[in-house]
């Protein structure tokens, strides 16, 4: 799922990244799989060279950018690694599908990973690799297990109600339930999901399926394996956001959208995969049907190598067509900032338009008493502590005299000063010395 080329130097991975983005997530943009591997061909080419012309040495960096002198005793690309596993491995299929970290896989790539896997068999092991095997791998892995979940349903949902005291019931993901308890925010109940749910036929199950799937996929807190909560991290994040500085507040900000794209796309994804296991168990032959027909119920139990998907994934958001501009205009429907009580904000008003220097005293203590209950739903500590000073330095600024406001507004503007309380206070109460 890596969109950077790689090749190995005496077996160990090397990859090609920009200069800015040695040690991180490089998010290089619509890179498809015909890119990836010429860019893997070029950077092959390119070591190579580097390495003749440095006498069989190649220079690189490390994740924590110190340098490197690499004897070049074998230089192989990902591809020609590939081949030789499948000496040992004859059934081996190896298929790129070039992903963002962040944001959701293109819906070309959701086909990619479904036409990779069609006849394949129920028990046919997956390998999903990224970089560190975080969000993308995640993310491969929910699709793939997504897909797993047609195979199931179209191939056992007749033969298990067979078995005498089976509660069939128990085996579907559609019948998920989260716990309760939970936030709204870590149950992914995002206005945009919501919306989501609303148009998309059998929406809730769909969600339904797809985090069941996304927590077995995810931390042995919510019942899996994994170590990337997809849909968690987004509320995780919503939170870190409230204590963060402008700069990285934007930055988070993008993070938390492209998040919420791929937890829709991936509920999107799974109502795709209801509708074509249905659609898979219509669409068997007639003359083929009585050898799958299940004599008790008369329904169909196909192979799973023998399953056909009549539709792609792509061809499916064309017919829901309006599911593009729904998470294009709804992923950053989102509370970024938690509303002042209006009683509490009149009383600051009041108090900075009669005499801010004369109540500044009152303002500020007003100002954090307001904050702490406004953030008393956060555990103590250095984050809720932050929380509580952001608030009151956006707060202080919103209730200055007009006069004040535009001067410290313009040195934020110039980089002269931030939007810190205890900077704009200085200022609010610097005297010139005579």
């Amino acid at each position: 799922l890596r969109q950077e080329p790689t090749v190995y130097v005496n077996g160990v991975p090397i990859c090609a990244r920009p200069a800015n983005k040695i040690g991180e997530y490089a998010e290089l943009g619509a890179i498809t799989r015909d890119i990836a591997k010429a860019n893997e061909v070029e950077f092959l080419a390119v070591c190579e060279m580097r390495a003749k012309e440095n006498g069989g040495k190649l220079k690189a960096v490390d994740i924590s950018k110190n340098a490197l002198e690499l004897e070049v005793k074998e230089l192989k690309s990902l591809s020609q690694v590939i081949e030789g596993l499948k000496e040992k491995f004859p059934g081996l299929v190896h298929w790129r599908v070039p992903v963002c970290n962040s944001a959701a896989p293109l819906e070309s790539d959701f086909d990619i990973i479904i036409k990779t896997m069609v006849g394949t068999a129920i028990n046919t092991p997956v390998i999903v690799n990224d970089q560190v095997g975080l969000s993308r791998a995640t993310t491969g892995c929910v699709a793939a297990c997504l897909f797993k979940e047609l195979q199931i349903s179209a191939s056992f949902e007749g033969l298990v109600e067979t078995v005498p005291g089976v509660n069939a019931t128990l085996l579907k993901t559609d019948k998920y339930v989260m716990n309760p308890e939970k936030d709204t925010l870590f149950r992914g109940e995002f206005e945009v999901v919501k919306e989501l749910i609303a148009t998309l036929k059998d929406g809730a199950a769909a969600k339904n399926n797809a985090d069941k799937i996304i927590d077995l996929n995810g931390t042995p807190k919510t019942g899996g394996t994994g170590i990337k909560q997809l849909r968690e991290n987004i509320a995780e994040s919503k939170l870190s956001y409230e204590i963060m500085d402008d700069a990285a507040q934007a930055f988070l900000k993008t993070k938390i959208m492209d998040n919420i794209q791929k937890y829709f796309y991936l509920i999107a994804f799974g109502g795709y995969i209801r509708e074509a296991a249905a659609a898979a168990r219509d669409a068997i032959e007639t003359d083929k049907k009585a050898s799958v027909a299940l004599p008790a119920s008369g329904k169909c139990a196909i192979p799973a190598t023998q399953l056909v998907l009549g539709k792609t994934f792509v061809a499916f958001m064309e017919e829901n067509a309006g599911l593009r501009a729904l998470i294009d205009t709804g992923k950053g429907n989102l509370q970024w900032e938690r509303d002042i009580p209006a009683a509490s904000l009149a009383n600051l008003e009041s108090l900075g338009a009669k005499d801010f220097q004369g109540n500044l005293g009152t303002i500020i203590h007003d100002i954090y008493q307001t904050a702490h209950v406004m953030f008393g739903d956060m555990p103590q500590g250095d984050h809720k502590k932050r929380a509580k000073y952001r608030f009151a330095s956006k707060t202080i600024m919103r209730i200055l005299p007009a006069a004040q406001k535009a001067e410290i507004e313009k040195l934020i503007e110039r980089k002269k000063m931030t939007m810190d309380l205890y900077e704009i206070l200085g200022k609010c109460t610097w005297v010139e010395p005579k």
